[in-house]
């Protein structure tokens, strides 16, 4: 029996808009650089004001790093399911209409909820780093609620958002996909999403992993932060324990991915980098699509190389369905 789906996702939902700032302006705002921080509506706000003189780089994207990801392995080709929350004001009717786009199935009952749709500001430094405060509004209460068991059991993949750490009702809806995943023969992967998750809920994101995932994503700032080593070797020592295969991007030296059996040092493209937002996710969503396409660690890892640089060269999180098209018929 064909699966239904190639993967099942969950993670927040977030509407990003990109801003165009300078270190001295993060640093008179008291903004941590290259990280996520969560802050509440109001201080997101007092942020905004700060910046409304500032170049607009990116408007209103769907964003949320899972989201990002199943979006774009979407446009590639795969078939999706993406479980979020979104609630039915203005900014969830777009982002519906956005994943919609990306022929991404979701819950019946998403956008049905009271609330506020979380909102995520992205500020984008000369140096093409991306710093976001997030606001998660209505996807701070992800729940296993909105898991789909029988969805989950008709999916290649199972990916998990690492951000859900950060919410005691995402956390367990995380925990509860993955076991699902695994008494259903759906594999499962994972992302560690950011350093300041590491940092901070590193027991949690343990708690996701659990007796180990199928594939998980990192760069290589969470994967020395999540195993407590200085060397990137040390850190793939400890990470072969806890993850069957594993992708760790490196930025400009491309990535280095684990397949099982072997360490695969992928090299990249360089190219001229504007904005990194979504470079992760981007890279994780070409590399599982490269996999249900029946491809092996090492095509992945260079296609997935190939995109990652391909979003790097453009403001927003995302690339252009034509763009996807382009990058598919370069490759395959």
């Amino acid at each position: 029996m064909t699966d239904q789906y190639h993967i099942y996702g969950i993670g927040a939902a977030l509407v990003d808009t990109e801003i165009t700032v300078t270190d001295d302006d993060l640093t008179r705002m008291g903004v941590d650089k290259g990280v996520m921080t969560l802050v509440d509506e109001a201080r997101q706000a007092e942020l905004i004001g700060y910046l409304q003189d500032h170049d607009i780089a990116s408007q209103r994207a769907s964003g949320g790093s899972g989201a990002n990801t199943i979006i774009a392995a979407g446009y590639f080709g795969c078939r999706n399911f993406y479980s979020c929350k979104v609630a039915g004001d203005e900014n969830g009717e777009f982002y519906l209409n956005d994943i919609r786009d990306a022929d991404v199935v979701y819950p019946s009952t998403l956008g049905s909820h009271e609330g506020i749709t979380g909102k995520c500001l992205v500020m984008i430094t000369p140096d093409a780093e991306r710093t976001m405060n997030t606001f998660l509004g209505i996807s701070a209460t992800v729940s296993v609620a909105e898991l789909d068991e029988a969805a989950i059991a008709a999916s290649q993949w199972a990916y998990i958002e690492g951000y859900l750490v950060s919410s005691d009702t995402g956390r367990a809806a995380a925990i509860k996909l993955r076991e699902l995943a695994e008494a259903n023969n759906t594999r499962t992967a994972l992302s560690l999403s950011d350093p300041a998750m590491v940092k901070f809920f590193g027991d949690g994101l343990a708690e996701m992993i659990g007796g180990g995932v199928d594939l998980l994503f990192c760069n290589g700032d969470e994967a020395l932060g999540y195993t407590g080593t200085e060397t990137l070797e040390d850190a793939i020592a400890a990470l072969k324990p806890i993850a069957k295969t594993f992708a760790i991007t490196l930025g400009a030296k491309g990535s280095v991915v684990f397949d099982g059996s072997n360490l695969l040092e992928i090299p990249t493209e360089q190219a001229k980098a504007i904005d990194t937002n979504g470079a992760g996710d981007m890279y994780a969503g070409a590399f599982l699509y490269a996999l249900t396409q029946g491809e092996p660690m090492q095509r992945a890892g260079e296609f997935a190389n190939k995109a990652a640089t391909k979003v790097v060269t453009q403001y927003g999180p995302r690339l252009r369905a034509e763009q996807h098209e382009e990058l598919k018929a370069q490759y395959f």
